[in-house]
């Protein structure tokens, strides 16, 4: 863990080249990527829930709430896009920054509930579309999504721009699917078009428009998006932030009207087929199996189940990168990327497999509709500090929301709060009606709501009374004493493996006392080891790799201050394979290297380094314990 200001998704953060010249669709083409991977999380499993229920119950009269929420999330996504290029930080890494640490470690606690919940309804969409295709059981479709860990790490292996077109080509099967389902179904398109009218007529049709926006403006593509715009290259100039700003805007409105399509397409079929002959469907089996017999003909089946596989699949893999911008962006904590998808795919395949087991299929909607709750009650601490850091002066500069737009976004934030709200409230209190013995619900769903409401406010109003920047600072590098136990041969050049935390103190303690007690020169190393680095090289040139060099920078010039000759050296990648490689090529004939004292779980965890270097190199190596002064 690097305690070294970072940009957000290092591995691909600044990977993109943005190609000069005056060719608009070659600009735009290097831009376009990242609100598609941020669209699918529009049309996710949990969306397709509450829009076949919406169209089956209601007809084409919601239609108007799928236009309302896509705006919003159009507002909402270019604020996040703003956010990441012009601050250079994801809205997680903005929290961090800006609250106090327990707050913000409670939102994130949040926003991994959050995300857990958002692939619970990914893995029941996945587990769907294979049992409607291969009829495969649901229990075993659930624990085969576990292979979706190893396909996005397959994935990423081939970049950034990869991954992005083969969600496109996901994106691309969904909405050719309903076309072809849309035709079959043949609805009445003057009523489509009266749909766009907003009205609601009822209680029951409110409560199914804020599932639908609660399905739709989800939190987790709030802090991708603002992650992913940065993996382009774009210049720190005005006119370099303000033309990244604009192509990316022309991203969001493209990439979320085709979100909008596919929801709209779910609606309209549900309201043409189901609808049409008084047939209330609210479960994704359920209209599936109907499918067939009312448009007459297998293929509106095959085309139903392979959307929703492509819906499940795509949603799972960008809802799993959302996870790991959340982990480091507000712990600034990173863990290896199998394993953090590993455990976030688990947290979502328990609850699936015991539902399942204990409810059978009828019991996969309700799971989804309670996903789609959590999520709610998420939203609003994505939202509000969202807008609160994009209309910071102080931060943004120039950038900052003009007034008009923010006016836009705080209405937004007010319908989203008010709606979701309530859809929690109705919800919770439907439970308690519902339920045998009340009062254990009581006692403990109405303080919960109650303690969040309370953080939602602080969350709220914080910025407003004290604006805080907790920027990590590089690490202190102490005096360097005239002795320390160094073996009996002679060195030349010595190469220090620095870990840029604070652990680099004592090592390098120990590093330059050898060096100067045999008059060697010495060369510090430093292996950049996020997604860009290891897949674009130095190719790579993100905020993680240029404050990097920075940090080996300072070291050095300690170095030379002390009286040696010092070099720099920053790998990218691996760091077993790097360090041993460098070893190899550049002559050095001792490597010092710290050990942190980590036990078998944290080695699982962060990964270890000493031992395989040790075995991989042919000079001795010197190894500190991160914690020895002595």
């Amino acid at each position: 863990m690097s305690t070294a200001l970072q940009g957000s998704l290092p591995e691909v953060h600044a990977s993109v080249a943005i190609p000069g010249g005056p060719s608009f669709w070659r600009r735009l083409f290097a831009f376009a990527g990242p609100a598609y991977m941020v669209s699918v999380g529009y049309m996710d499993p949990g969306n397709w829930a509450t829009d076949i229920e919406g169209g089956s119950r209601f007809g084409y009269r919601l239609v108007w709430v799928l236009l309302m929420s896509n705006l919003m999330a159009v507002l909402l996504q270019t604020l996040c896009a703003r956010l990441g290029i012009v601050a250079g930080r994801d809205l997680a890494q903005a929290c961090r920054d800006s609250y106090p640490r327990p707050v913000s470690y409670a939102l994130w606690i949040l926003c991994e509930i959050a995300i857990a919940a958002c692939d619970l309804a990914e893995v029941l969409g996945t587990a769907i579309g294979l049992n409607l295709l291969f009829g495969i059981s649901l229990t075993t479709g659930v624990i085969v999504t576990v292979l979706d860990v190893f396909l996005l790490l397959l994935i990423q292996r081939f970049g950034i721009r990869k991954m992005e077109a083969f969600i496109l080509l996901l994106v691309a099967t969904v909405g050719g699917c309903f076309v072809f389902e849309v035709v079959l179904a043949q609805p009445i398109w003057g009523d489509v078009a009266k749909g766009f009218v907003p009205r609601l007529g009822s209680t029951e049709a409110l409560y199914v428009a804020i599932g639908i926006l609660g399905a739709t403006v989800m939190p987790h593509n709030l802090y991708l998006h603002s992650a992913l715009v940065q993996t382009r290259q774009v210049p720190r100039t005005i006119e370099g932030m303000r033309t990244a700003a604009r192509y990316n805007l022309i991203d969001s409105v493209v990439a979320l009207n085709c979100a909008f399509f596919v929801n709209a397409a779910i609606l309209v079929l549900s309201a043409a087929v189901f609808h049409a002959k008084g047939i209330e469907v609210n479960e994704i089996q359920q209209a599936h199996g109907l499918l067939v017999p009312l448009l007459g003909t297998g293929l509106a089946g095959t085309a139903f189940a392979v959307a929703l596989l492509c819906a499940g699949q795509s949603s799972t893999l960008t809802g799993t990168l959302a996870g790991q911008v959340v982990m480091e962006g507000f712990l600034h904590f990173r863990m290896r990327p199998w394993l953090r998808r590993l455990l976030t795919r688990s947290v979502a395949i328990v609850p699936a497999v015991i539902v399942i087991g204990i409810y059978g299929e009828q019991g996969t909607y309700k799971l989804l509709i309670l996903s789609q709750v959590i999520l709610s009650l998420q939203l609003p601490f994505a939202v509000i500090p969202l807008i609160q850091f994009t209309s910071d002066k102080a931060r943004m500069g120039t950038f900052a929301t003009p007034r008009l737009v923010g006016v836009l976004a705080w209405l937004t934030a007010a319908i989203i709060v008010g709606l979701n709200a309530k859809l929690v409230l109705d919800t919770a209190s439907e439970w308690i009606a519902a339920a045998a013995n009340p009062w254990p619900l009581r006692l403990t769903l109405f303080p919960a709501i109650g303690g969040v409401a309370l953080l939602l406010l602080y969350v709220l109003v914080h910025p407003w009374l004290a604006r805080r920047a907790r920027l990590a600072e590089p690490a202190a590098i102490v005096p360097v004493p005239e002795a320390a136990q160094a073996p009996q041969r002679g060195f030349r050049r010595i190469a220090i493996a620095l870990g840029a935390d604070s652990k680099d103190a004592v090592l390098l303690e120990h590093g330059l006392s050898l060096a100067r007690s045999y008059g060697a020169s010495v060369v510090l190393l430093h292996v950049a080891e996020g997604f860009g680095p290891r897949y674009f090289g130095r190719e790579s040139d993100d905020l993680e790799t240029r404050d990097d060099r920075a940090y080996l920078e300072t070291a050095r010039l300690r170095a030379a201050a002390a009286g040696l000759e010092a070099g720099a050296e920053l790998l990218f990648g691996d760091p077993v394979q790097q360090i041993s490689a460098f070893v190899d090529r550049s002559g050095v004939d001792l490597l010092v290297m710290g050990a942190h004292g980590h036990g078998p779980l944290a080695d699982l965890l962060f990964g270890s380094t000493v031992s395989p270097v040790r075995h991989r190199v042919r000079i001795p190596v010197f190894v500190v314990r991160a914690d020895d002064r002595g």
